[in-house]
């Protein structure tokens, strides 16, 4: 037997290898993308199903034949949904704002400043992330109905707009940046603030954008705690107002009402992090990496 031919049967044998272990992968990965996606797919289901359809199936089906959308025109009728949308845009955008604003100062205080104590002081608020939430929590609620701020937007707004993780990840992005640009700069006479503005924060665009997105998604699944801060449906945001809806609006058995509901309030998410989904991933991997 020539080498030719034993090179060849390797080399074929190696392909074989590759072909079957990119089968199994693919197949896996469809297997899990469909175990993810079915909670989804049957959530829409349901939602496009009348109340009477759904109450009559015995074995639930997998299809109908027959949808409506009355229960999407219910979810805006039965309670102000409309109004939960708007509180919720309202707070998620003040508190992604001014969340933006503090930790960037943060963070380019610890990456780029020199003061003395700096190290043990960004140790100390590193360990901030070992408190347990709901310890937070409370000493968040006894401050803020201390200071009668309770069913207000700046009670829902305050206590979310700072977060030790998200200083962590901008201030490792900000460190990348070579030294000789602020040392340039300073030769220069640009100030720290203005180096921050015109150097630092447009290098670090994807990481911004990945902490802007991921700030998003959860103001907008904010739950406990809206839910402790506020008693008053004008306050309510789209989270609360789905246990309203439960309660006041629908009824506990009307589940096809409630899907839609919750459709509505899942597509805004949904949609942004399709469109976004690529500079998470850039922002995420950019930020974990050192050097």
């Amino acid at each position: 037997m020539s080498p030719t031919t034993d090179y060849e049967k390797i080399e074929k044998h190696s392909q074989t290898r590759k072909r079957t272990a990119a089968v199994i992968t693919y197949t896996l990965l469809t297997l899990w993308a469909l175990m993810v996606l079915f909670p989804f797919y049957w959530m829409i289901l349901t939602s496009v199903k009348s109340y009477g359809a759904y109450n009559s199936e015995y074995i639930p089906k997998f299809f109908t034949l027959s949808p409506t959308l009355k229960n999407y025109a219910d979810a805006f009728t039965a309670v102000p949904l409309g109004r939960y949308f708007l509180n919720t845009t309202i707070f998620t955008l003040v508190t992604t704002a001014v969340m933006l604003v503090v930790i960037t100062l943060a963070a380019f205080a610890f990456a780029r400043l020199e003061f003395k104590g700096k190290n043990i002081v960004f140790v100390l608020f590193l360990s901030l992330m070992m408190i347990p939430n709901e310890l937070v929590i409370i000493t968040n609620f006894v401050t803020i109905t201390n200071l009668d701020m309770r069913n207000s937007f700046p009670g829902l707004i305050l206590p979310s707009i700072t977060s030790v993780f998200y200083i962590y990840l901008l201030k490792e992005n900000f460190e990348q940046i070579p030294d000789s640009l602020y040392y340039a700069a300073k030769v220069d006479g640009t100030s720290d603030l203005k180096y921050l503005l015109k150097v630092m924060i447009p290098i670090s665009k994807p990481t911004l954008i990945t902490i802007t997105i991921l700030k998003v998604i959860e103001c907008w699944n904010s739950y406990v705690w809206p839910r402790l801060i506020t008693d008053d449906a004008n306050y309510f945001l789209v989270s609360n107002g789905i246990q309203e809806i439960r309660e006041n609006g629908f009824g506990r058995e009307n589940i096809p009402a409630m899907m839609a509901a919750v459709v509505v309030i899942s597509t805004p998410l949904i949609l942004l992090f399709l469109v976004f989904r690529k500079k998470i991933m850039a922002g995420v991997s950019r930020g974990g990496t050192k050097g």
